[in-house]
């Protein structure tokens, strides 16, 4: 059968209700607002769970970016410091030293997510060493892009993995661009999970997992949808306007089409700022946004 593709968990349980018309066991949904953002936070707690939905057990916190994308006062710092809480709360206070994994493929504009957060990173981990005095308010932050196979021959999971055993952080963040079931979630929401990722799952090209399993550190995976697989678009679009077509149909057509927005090279870029100046706040525990704007420049 041909699957209706997401790497949102809302979306996910979402797509297993209609299909099954039940809620799946072993899944929990809330919904909150914080300064003005609403956010859902499924966890997946069972094993049965998480092979239905097809996401490994964890916490996945969605964070709906409306206020910031009407451009309303203050949305930006907002946003930033709802992102900071969120990834604090999933890295926990033992979280001394973070590695930022920037994925994805910086030539390819809706690849692009991991590259962009990575240049408005501000890592300190070289400072640190350095100078410990005169940077010792600061967190101990790296970075690295491992790249995509296709250009280097490598796993991003070797990469980041080979990387991880010299470096030795206490957690890492991976960013990735992500996949939606839905053109309204499209550089529209932020998720945040503490159940690590698989690179391309949500475009059908799978990759090695990035996860405590393979890495042995906590792996938080950032990341924000930029495409639809056109398939699933299709489907969820006639299912809207109570069409009901067989997947079957689409097999071969439009599968291998991805649907991205027209306005998509700036809206990766705003939304890669935002992200980035949240890992910067989270792991930066004294600074502002203001602070970050002087530091980087």
């Amino acid at each position: 059968m041909l699957s209706r593709r997401s790497d949102l968990a809302m979306e996910a349980r979402r797509i297993w209700t209609e299909d099954n018309r039940s809620e799946p066991e072993g899944v929990e949904e809330s919904v909150e607002s914080r300064l003005g953002f609403e956010v859902t936070t499924v966890a997946v707690t069972g094993d049965r769970a998480a092979e239905e939905l097809c996401k490994p057990k964890g916490r996945y916190v969605t964070v709906e970016l409306g206020r910031f994308l009407r451009r309303e006062d203050d949305s930006f710092e907002a946003g930033v410091r709802v992102i900071a809480d969120i990834l604090l709360s999933l890295l926990g206070e033992n979280a001394g030293t973070v590695m930022v994994a920037g994925l994805g493929n910086p030539s390819i504009t809706p690849d692009a997510v991991g590259h962009l957060v990575v240049k408005d990173t501000l890592v300190t981990r070289h400072l640190r060493r350095q100078m410990p005095e005169a940077f010792a308010q600061f967190g101990d932050l790296s970075a690295l892009e491992p790249g995509v196979m296709g250009t280097t021959g490598v796993e991003s999971v070797d990469v980041v993995g080979a990387v991880v055993r010299e470096v030795k952080p206490d957690a890492l963040i991976a960013v990735d661009a992500l996949a939606s079931r839905s053109m309204d979630r499209v550089c529209r929401t932020v998720q945040i999970a503490d159940s690590g990722i698989v690179p391309g799952s949500g475009v059908g090209n799978a990759r090695g997992a990035l996860s405590r399993e393979t890495l042995g550190i906590p792996v938080i995976a950032l990341g924000v949808p930029t495409v639809v697989d056109a398939a699933t678009l299709t489907l969820d679009v006639a299912r809207e306007a109570g069409v009901e077509l067989d997947p079957e149909a689409l097999r071969g057509k439009s599968g291998n089409c991805i649907v991205t927005p027209r306005e998509i090279d700036s809206q990766v870029r705003t939304i890669s700022r935002l992200m980035a100046y949240g890992i910067n706040l989270a792991v930066h525990r004294g600074l502002t946004v203001r602070d970050v704007d002087l530091f980087l420049g």
